[in-house]
């Protein structure tokens, strides 16, 4: 696979394209993003499904320029695919012909179950949560896809769209015509379709969790991963529905987002009762993060393996982690924390936590080794975006942001109280690694023997002199024979 790739997605409502950079074999990261509100689908439903002038003409400007991007970003490889709004149109090969002939790309159309696939590859490998039924509201059509345990069940793709709903419902203040309309293709949904999780995916769930973030004053501006339960913005979503353009600037959603966001509001309210569904876990990928993965992953049965993870791996290629350093440390964390266990007890799913804080610890050094505690933090909060919850996110920065505190203050976790653990559970986290690290003090990886006598570890090794004097600096019952 080309070490850089981009991909393009021409929606019924939006065309964008994602720059990434393959930092490994598996490793990789997004060099940029970019998207354009082509609106191919404008004017097509009350023209018999047919691409417009105006928007072939708008779409053909943007790939161009979408092109001059991908060339100047040294892209070896450029993937297009086009969805609902052109695969419907009848006169989709003229577009098609005009797309290679304006710009040279070749736009692969792809079929709703195709479309659904590439939503699910990407949720079933980027989300933490491992079951739970994809949703890709676009313009023309929304996508579901069942997934459990990781493994993609069944899919399908329903002719609901914001666009569609838009021209043929709501221009014509037909609210409860749109939603008869909207029920009636969720029938056509599989029985085994219920879940009580929904995997959100597209523009429109995406602003939606941008305002209720806003408005619930969400203590870190990350989308991705962000979970909200149904019944608690139940009201919320109702007053999206029912709301005007004045309403809507209200209620601070994005100006691009007026014309269709009460469309997909309805499209997911009536999915939600549907599904019987609980909670709603945003997705930051879709279809684009679905094309490039399955290329990458077209060998190993589109998924990466169960002990992998991507965001971890392109963390430790880009700021260049010392691998034999870094299972040292993490072995001797996790030693000490059995070892530790009768003092703090602690539950063992936050070896998980520990391991990450410690494995990627020097990652900021190359930012400023003098405040690498700080950089390292902003960096795994912020990077670990594949695979991890906000919960997780939160947790492992904070290890590695307190650990040379001797007490951390109330104050300093206040702001993330509806994320992060209880404060003594961060404090004998932070003590494991402090002592991690001081015991590895010269970096030599000293051969360690580790007991515990009375409450106090008791340590045994060679060169151990910096790793005695340091260890004054912190409040820990570590004795040196």
């Amino acid at each position: 696979m080309a070490k850089i790739t981009a991909v393009i997605d021409i929606g019924s409502n939006s065309a964008r394209m994602a720059v990434f950079k393959k930092t490994s074999h598996f490793g990789f990261v997004l060099l940029k993003e970019v998207k354009s509100r082509v609106r191919i689908s404008e004017g097509a439903y009350e023209n018999s499904g047919n691409l417009q002038p105006n928007a072939i003409n708008r779409a053909i400007n943007t790939l161009k320029e979408f092109k001059l991007i991908a060339q100047s970003l040294k892209a070896r490889k450029i993937l297009a695919v086009a969805t609902s709004a052109v695969r419907d149109a009848p006169n989709k090969n003229q577009f098609l012909n005009l797309v290679k002939k304006e710009t040279g790309l070749q736009i692969k159309v792809i079929d709703g179950k195709k479309e659904a696939f590439f939503g699910a590859v990407a949720a079933s490998n980027l989300l933490p949560q491992k079951s739970g039924i994809t949703i890709d509201i676009g313009g023309g059509s929304t996508e579901f896809a069942l997934i459990e345990n990781k493994k993609i069940i069944d899919k399908i793709s329903l002719k609901l769209g914001t666009v569609r709903l838009k021209e043929l419902f709501f221009d014509k203040n037909n609210i409860e015509g749109a939603k008869k309309y909207i029920q009636t293709e969720l029938s056509k949904l599989p029985n085994n379709f219920r879940d009580n999780t929904i995997f959100g995916i597209g523009g429109t769930i995406r602003a939606l969790s941008k305002v209720i973030m806003k408005k619930n004053e969400y203590p870190i501006d990350i989308l991705h991963g962000f979970t909200y339960k149904t019944d608690k913005e139940e009201k919320f979503i109702n007053e999206v529905i029912k709301s005007d353009y004045k309403d809507l600037k209200n209620l601070e959603f994005k100006e691009e987002r007026f014309d269709v966001i009460r469309e997909g509001t309805l499209i997911l309210k009536e999915s939600i009762k549907y599904i019987k569904a609980t909670k709603i876990v945003t997705s930051g990928v879709g279809v684009r993060e679905g094309v490039f993965l399955a290329d990458m992953l077209r060998n190993s049965n589109y998924m990466f393996s169960s002990n992998f993870n991507p965001s971890v791996k392109s963390i430790e290629d880009t700021y260049q982690i010392d691998k034999k350093i870094s299972i040292y440390e993490t072995n001797l964390a996790l030693k000490l924390f059995d070892i530790l266990k009768p003092i703090h007890n602690l539950d063992e799913k936050y070896k998980t936590y520990l391991k990450y804080a410690i494995k990627l610890s020097s990652a900021g050094n190359y930012i400023d080794f003098y405040s690498n505690h700080k950089h390292t933090n902003y960096i795994l909060l912020n990077a670990l975006h594949y695979g991890f919850t906000h919960e997780d996110r939160v947790l492992i920065s904070k290890i590695i942001r307190y650990y040379r505190k001797k007490r951390i203050k109330k104050e300093y976790i206040q702001r993330y109280k509806e994320l992060a653990p209880n404060k003594d559970i961060l404090e004998n986290l932070c003590k494991i690694f402090f002592i991690t690290k001081t015991l590895n003090s010269n970096l030599s990886n000293p051969k360690l023997e580790l007991n515990l006598q009375n409450k106090k570890l008791i340590v045994k090794g060679e060169n151990l002199y910096l790793a005695k004097e340091n260890m004054n600096k912190k409040e820990c019952k570590v004795v040196f024979e």
